[in-house]
């Protein structure tokens, strides 16, 4: 065999190697593309905003390119854009793997798990770290084709390129919302209306919902506004004349308000009510079937009100399918720990995107 081919090997994955370290980890000059907005020339003041692009991607649900391939996969989140504000498909993109209903409809499709919260809707994700903690003041995603897909902004309050392990990691979410169909398929930067969070953040998470897009979407980069010191909540009020009250008529309100409400509490008084109400009457399997509703928290909650609703939120018969992925952010050893005996009977576990950054042990999950 003549040299040549195998010193083309060496120099392909050579080649290879340097645009995945380009991609993930990047230049500080290019692919951090740090600026902060100043008013003149002076010294920056402390509350001045940073912008700034990911630097890293930590984690992901999944991605439509391959591991050996820089095309279509998470990696081309970090920097600057590649392809925005242009619209179309485009390998320099990210794209997670699915689109539309079809993969929930096709026959090997997995039957969907009991109990899943209605507010969580998020099919894929994508964790993000920034150079630098800051207060988020606002958060840009730049989507170049078939936008709409996000569905919720989280951040967290674990660093992670700090050197020190969190004694506690927190994840807030900074907005949410149920998926939109997006009318075309042409770019746009989507800037969502985030709340304000008490703790400063470089690590943040987004979660996205495909079922309503006609095909893949693509994201190009993520920008991180925010400041270093906390930002002070501004109170609105207006200013009121008090001698616009009527106080007597307000009296009369609360008065005959009061009057009503004891009179109903006096009421509930007098009658005698069973130990546990009706539920003593009802057949065992029918309060089943009623708490066969809830989710897994109003289900611990439920569990605590009397022995009654204790025997029957703690039926193993209540945990033959059970989904943690809902709950991802909040599950650990302890929770695994606590359901451990109320899972005898377990057929389906969904332990999707849990155990993130050492919550569940490899000795906390075999126990």
């Amino acid at each position: 065999m003549s040299p040549v081919f195998p010193m083309l090997t060496v120099l392909s994955m050579f080649y290879y190697m340097c645009l995945r370290r380009r991609a993930r980890t990047a230049t500080r000059g290019e692919m951090n593309s740090r600026r902060a907005i100043e008013s003149n020339t002076r010294a920056l003041p402390i509350n001045v905003e940073i912008v700034q692009y990911a630097k890293e991607v930590l984690d992901f649900s999944s991605h439509y390119g391959s591991e050996n391939s820089m095309s279509y996969t998470m990696w081309n989140l970090a920097g600057i854009p590649n392809v925005y504000p242009s619209s179309g498909d485009f390998t320099q993109t990210a794209v997670f793997r699915t689109y539309g209903t079809w993969w929930d409809h096709c026959p090997s499709a997995r039957l969907p798990f009991k109990r899943t919260p209605p507010t969580f809707c998020s099919q894929d994700y994508v964790e993000l770290a920034f150079e630098e903690p800051v207060y988020p003041t606002a958060v840009h995603i730049l989507e170049t084709y078939h936008p709409g897909a996000v569905v919720r902004i989280l951040a967290c309050s674990a660093n992670p390129y700090s050197q020190n392990p969190p004694a506690e990691v927190r994840w807030e979410i900074l907005w949410s919302e149920a998926p939109t169909k997006v009318n075309g398929p042409q770019a746009r930067q989507f800037t969502p209306c985030i709340k304000q969070i008490n703790f400063p953040t470089n690590l943040i998470r987004l979660e996205v919902n495909s079922s309503l897009l006609d095909y893949y979407t693509e994201l190009d980069a993520v920008v991180l506004h925010g400041v270093k010191e906390r930002p002070v909540l501004s109170l609105k009020t207006s200013m009121i004349d008090m001698n616009d009250i009527d106080e007597d008529e307000d009296e009369e309100k609360y008065g005959c308000g009061m009057d009503t409400l004891n009179k109903e509490f006096s009421i509930v008084t007098l009658r005698e009510w069973p130990t546990n109400g009706y539920f003593d009457k009802l057949p065992y399997e029918l309060i089943q079937l009623i708490l066969s509703h809830l989710t897994v928290p109003d289900l611990c909650r439920l569990a605590q009100t009397c022995k009654l609703l204790y025997q029957h939120c703690c039926d193993p018969l209540q945990y033959i399918h059970l989904s943690l992925q809902p709950y991802w952010a909040r599950i650990n050893d302890t929770s695994l720990e606590y359901l451990q005996s109320r899972c005898t009977l377990i057929q389906w576990l969904n332990l999707s995107w849990t155990g993130n950054r050492g919550a569940i042990s490899v000795s906390g999950f075999s126990r």
